[in-house]
Formats: structure tokens, sequence, C-alpha cells
């Protein structure tokens, strides 16, 4: 027996992206998609842009990322990097965890939010829906 049943009727034949929304509803969605995916945006090209500063102070040891500004670009990206640090180890002593993490946010930046992204399209649509309803 299946989890999930199909559903009966004419419902089970209509895509789920083209079920109607409310247009109070479809209209709130699409006014908050562009902010959001501007705000997702922005967070991510932060964080990448941490982590590029993970990248150059590799070259520097001596650095203490406990004390000053430095605890800024530490704490939003040490979590991350001491749970990959225990998957992979250092390569000829060069710690590459920061590289992996810029390729992985950029990637997931670019699904997200990137011209092609899958909320940029859906604010995409969105906003065409509540054109169409209007």
């Amino acid at each position: 027996m299946p989890l999930l049943a199909p559903l009966p009727g004419p419902v089970a034949e209509l895509p789920l992206a083209d079920l109607p929304l409310p247009a109070p509803a479809g209209a709130a969605i699409a006014g908050l998609l562009p902010g959001f995916n501007l705000v997702l945006g922005l967070a991510l090209a932060l964080w990448t842009l941490l982590f590029l500063f993970r990248i150059v102070l590799t070259w520097y040891p001596q650095v203490d990322l406990g004390k000053g500004v430095m605890r800024l670009v530490a704490i939003p990206t040490e979590p991350l990097l001491a749970v990959s640090r225990r998957l992979i180890q250092p390569i000829g002593g060069v710690d590459v965890t920061p590289v992996i993490w810029v390729g992985l946010i950029s990637l997931l930046r670019e699904l997200l939010v990137g011209q092609q992204g899958l909320l940029s399209l859906i604010a995409l649509r969105a906003q065409g829906l509540v054109a169409a309803a209007g």
C-alpha cells in the first residue's frame, strides 16, 4: 500500500505549479518573493566573501581569529569549517575546506537566486500570475 495515494478526479491531472492561488495570496507571494530573493542572494554573497577571507587567512596561520575584527570572519564560517575539517584532511599542510565551501555556496546561490535559479523563476511566475489575474 503506497504511503501517498494519488488524488482522485480531475485534480490528479493538474500539475502542482498550475494550481490557482487565491488572488490575495498570489499578490502577497509575488510581493514578498523579490525581496526574499534579494536578501538571500546578498546573504549568500556575503557568506562567500567571508569564506574567501578565510582562504586568504590560511596563508597567515599566525593571525588570531579570536581577536578584533577577525571574529566577524570566524564566527559565521568556523562551524562549517570545523565539521568539514573532520571529513577532509589538509592537502600538503594546506586547509582546502574554505575552497570547497566557496564552491558549494556559489553553487547554492546560483541554483536558488541566479538568473535561472529556482526562487527567481518562482518570483517571475508569481508576478506573471498576478498580472494575468489583475
